[in-house]
């Protein structure tokens, strides 16, 4: 079983999935036009795997780990059916620095040596899993993946040539030592998933929605900020023109970490709509195997998965090739399980080897379900695997409210874990100002209600002073502009600092309303539109600006509080 195999004079690839006693179905990765009975069919004796080594940043591949740029050469801009190519490029030399000595002892997962693979990224060379010994040899210089670079002896005295590439089947999660709890989150710079709905490193997440609600951008944007060291980028059966827009942008994007184009840290596995269904359900498995040697490596690493929604339809239409009983909606009775078994290869982990180095690969799978409608099976088997669950909102959307994340239909199950981790790193009070966040958008949601019942001047001037306080919080905090040149990315800090601004001006104009202040004076304050800008301010100039913000707010209010609540 799932053996890849070469079938007829072109020598398409394909895979063995369904075996009748000496029958065997063959799931061919390209398309078949033109294979008849009697065509001869080769096992490579090996099932589907992929190549790990330097010259995987940066690449951009299809389903099944072929370079697109390299058969952009051999065939020109169409896909030739059986062609060939290897993974990773065998002519470049790359340098190779030891990190171990003669004699000593290694096993696998530990780190040899080191290859400066692009700017951003250090690429560590580790034995291979299953194996170990003392070094025998080991060597400095110019290697390709296929020269040996150490040279191991085993146990039983057996000789192990070590090279700088290994091989590992898709389907089986790579092992490690230990999983351990997400305790820290990733940044992401977008202040409605980092203040309201956190994903921890090595969390699991799913961002749902109809089309239009703007589900690719927001992964573009994880993609570009998120705090991660490795991006991997899966394009699951997406519109052509959507992975254009990602093979465009990534080169000419500055990485915030280095200033180096975001590229010197990617990978891209593209298999778009119009390739074949097949390969397209290899894909994630090819895209989480990589990120998965990069997790081993002691980095955190991010997926995006745009999307598994494709992913499960490519999946259905398999399964039907292969007269399988179909479960709800014709999808396959295993569609939860396969879902279960992409989701949990994600994790925070101490990787194989002595050193006890740390990786995490945090999973993030949009889901288009057909008509925006999310009791759909894709959806429901997502939801009860991930813990975070940033619901896109169409009315938000066509409202240009961006990113069109629905505050009251999404939920992360990991804020009681973080929420210590941003009290000790960012403020001891962001806990507390997260709850009242969230309360007074679900009170003004609420209140929202009675407003179209009777009209807005049936509500008193503190219900109605909240309204304007979330309007605030909506607008100014929750939309962000991921075209903006600064908004497109705010600090944890910054994100605190704004948020505290809103929340200090409705708790003070409240306390001023008890004392007799005038509530359209109070929210007719010029403060209020210097609130409105901070988004747009510099991460360098935002102290500065805070405690001047901060500073006219209370005087503002003061004053209005001592005139009585005239608005002279």
């Amino acid at each position: 079983m799932f053996d890849v195999v070469r079938v007829g004079e072109h020598g398409l690839i394909g895979e063995v999935i369904e075996m009748h006693q000496d029958q065997a179905s063959i799931q061919v990765y390209e398309e078949t036009a033109g294979l008849g009975p009697g065509a001869e069919v080769y096992t490579t004796g090996a099932p589907l795997s992929v190549e790990l080594g330097p010259g995987l940043i940066e690449n951009i591949y299809d389903g099944i780990q072929r370079p697109l740029n390299a058969m952009l050469e051999m065939s020109g801009p169409n896909i030739t059916r059986g062609i060939n190519v290897e993974a990773l490029p065998r002519d470049i030399k790359w340098e190779f620095e030891p990190t171990v000595e003669v004699g000593a002892i290694v096993q696998g997962g530990d780190v040899i040596g080191t290859v400066q693979e692009t700017v951003s990224v250090v690429h560590r060379v580790m034995v291979p899993v299953g194996t170990g010994g003392r070094v025998e040899e080991i060597s400095k210089g110019s290697f390709t993946v296929e020269e040996t670079v150490c040279v191991l002896v085993d146990d039983a005295g057996r000789r192990i040539d070590v090279t700088m590439m290994q091989k590992w089947p898709v389907r089986r999660g790579r092992p490690y030592k230990e999983k351990l709890v997400p305790e820290m989150p990733m940044v992401t710079g977008q202040r409605v998933i980092d203040t309201l709905f956190p994903i921890a490193k090595g969390g699991v997440a799913a961002v749902p929605g109809p089309f239009g609600s703007g589900k690719t951008v927001v992964q573009h944007q994880l993609a570009k900020w998120a705090d991660a060291d490795i991006v991997v980028y899966i394009g699951c059966g997406e519109r052509g023109n959507e992975m254009t827009d990602v093979l465009m942008e990534f080169p000419e994007l500055k990485d915030p970490k280095s200033g180096e184009p975001l590229m010197k840290r990617t990978v891209l596995i593209a298999n778009t709509s119009d390739m074949p269904v097949a390969a397209r359900e290899a894909s994630i498995y090819t895209g989480i195997t990589i990120a998965e040697y990069f997790r081993d490596m002691g980095y955190s690493v991010a997926l995006m998965a745009d999307s598994t929604s494709r992913w499960a339809e490519a999946l259905r239409e398999m399964s039907g090739r292969l007269e399988e009983m179909p479960g709800e909606e014709g999808y396959p009775a295993y569609l939860a399980s396969r879902l279960a078994q992409f989701y949990e290869r994600a994790g925070r982990v101490i990787a194989l080897g002595s050193e006890g180095r740390e990786g995490a690969l945090t999973a993030i799978g949009a889901v288009s379900p057909p008509g925006g409608d999310i009791s759909e099976p894709v959806s429901q088997a997502t939801l009860r695997i991930v813990k975070v669950f940033w619901n896109l909102d169409s009315t938000l959307a066509y409202a240009r409210h961006f990113p069109a994340i629905n505050w009251l239909t999404s939920y992360s199950l990991y804020i009681d874990r973080l929420m210590p981790w941003y009290a000790e790193h960012v403020d001891k009070d962001f806990p507390e100002l997260y709850q009242k966040t969230m309360i007074m958008l679900q009170e003004e949601a609420e209140l929202q209600e009675i407003v179209q019942l009777v009209g807005q001047d049936a509500l008193s001037f503190a219900d109605r002073l909240k309204l304007e306080a979330c309007k605030s919080i909506r607008e100014d905090y929750l939309h962000q502009n991921a075209f903006h040149e600064v908004d497109t990315y705010a600090s944890l800090d910054k994100q605190y600092m704004l948020l505290r601004l809103i929340i200090n001006f409705y708790e003070l104009s409240l306390d001023a309303i008890r004392q007799g202040a005038s509530y359209q004076s109070l929210i007719q304050l010029p403060v209020r539109e210097s609130i409105g800008r901070f988004k747009y301010v510099s991460e360098e100039e935002v102290p500065t600006y805070y405690k001047n913000i901060a500073e006219e707010l209370e005087r503002d209010v003061r004053e209005l509080v001592s005139k009585g609540g005239s608005a002279e």
